[in-house]
């Protein structure tokens, strides 16, 4: 440099100097373990106008190009000091989750973002739920997944409607988050209308013959019980019947749905009462009249058939048909517990 700190030569002299042949390259004294069998050129083989920043040492492919910006990287001060930081920060990182400190952060505390979400304000502090019925609130947010670790920044309330669908009681569902820390929960559930035994397991089904789930639950035990393939689809017919029964519908025990064409019905003292396929309504109302008149129902009988229209038929018990017989021998009619 000269007196007034300006370069005795050009810059660009200086870096035909250090580019030529005689003098080594950075690169190559960086590079020199390592062939990446290239060639390069020297400046000289460029023309005086050339493009600025176009000079000796490239590569036709890029890789001297690379070669010498890594060099300049490496050159400059504290790239060491930093890049030491960087390794030591990956190691120390590396033995944080290989040690179990991550996943006991995550338990206690949550996801990273979601502690530096609660951080800057926006915890979920709040939730409101509603439209629940038979469903309890810790169901429905151990469902959503909501807890207070979670925060409402980065809770997806897509994803969380999504988990609330897969509980066979909600039929529908709505998430609304209101920042910076209520989140709204809004449900619509499948009302259980019966019980439907099929194939050995009981399942709880809706009103249009939708199973919810199955049974596992003691909540649902009160509900009317079907029985046989096809019930739960016809399952409007049989609340239909059980309508018409009026007091009679408490001692309905079950419905079974026999060759996929009409309904019995198994008292809870065990007697069959068999519809027909056709008008079980007016047959009910045969029923209804039997029990009022002579209390049908509570004899010792096994079965009133009431598939005919114009006619009744009832199959007794052995000790029923043995009081029977024994009425007609005397001539004298059976007072208790048989059939008049």
């Amino acid at each position: 440099m000269d007196g007034g700190r300006r370069f005795s030569r050009s810059l660009k002299e200086q870096l035909h100097t250090l580019l030529s042949p005689a003098f080594p390259h950075p690169a190559e004294a960086f590079g020199a373990a390592v062939s990446f069998g290239a060639s390069y050129q020297t400046r000289a083989e460029y023309p005086e106008d050339a493009e600025p920043g176009v000079y000796a040492g490239e590569v036709h492919n890029g890789k001297r190009g690379f070669l010498e910006r890594l060099a300049v990287l490496v050159s400059r001060p504290g790239f060491g000091t930093f890049a030491l930081i960087v390794v030591l920060a990956a190691a120390g990182w590396t033995g944080f989750v290989d040690g179990g400190g991550y996943r006991e952060l995550v338990t206690e505390g949550g996801e990273p973002q979601d502690i530096i979400a609660r951080a800057l304000g926006f915890p979920i502090s709040a939730v409101t739920i509603s439209g629940e019925n038979r469903l309890r609130e810790g169901e429905i947010l151990s469902a959503a997944r909501v807890d207070p670790r979670g925060s409402l920044l980065f809770l997806d309330a897509v994803e969380v409607r999504n988990r609330l669908l897969q509980l066979p009681l909600v039929k529908s569902a709505r998430v609304l988050k209101f920042y910076p820390d209520r989140l709204v929960i809004a449900i619509e559930e499948r009302v259980p209308a019966a019980l439907w035994q099929r194939d050995g397991k009981i399942a709880v089904v809706s009103a249009d013959g939708t199973v919810i789930d199955e049974l596992s639950d003691e909540r649902f035990l009160g509900l009317p019980f079907v029985v046989g393939d096809g019930a739960g689809k016809r399952l409007a017919e049989y609340v239909a019947i059980r309508a018409d029964m009026g007091d009679l519908a408490s001692r309905v025990k079950a419905g079974i749905f026999v060759a996929g064409r009409r309904w019995s019905l198994v008292m809870t003292n065990g007697v069959e009462v068999k519809l027909p396929e056709r008008d079980p309504g007016a047959a009910i109302g045969v029923l209804i009249r039997l029990q009022r008149e002579a209390r049908i129902l509570d004899k010792d009988i096994l079965s009133i058939d009431l598939r005919l229209p114009d006619r009744v038929a009832v199959r007794l018990t052995e000790e029923g048909a043995d009081l029977r017989a024994a009425a007609l021998t005397h001539g004298k009619p059976v007072k208790s517990g048989g059939h008049t």
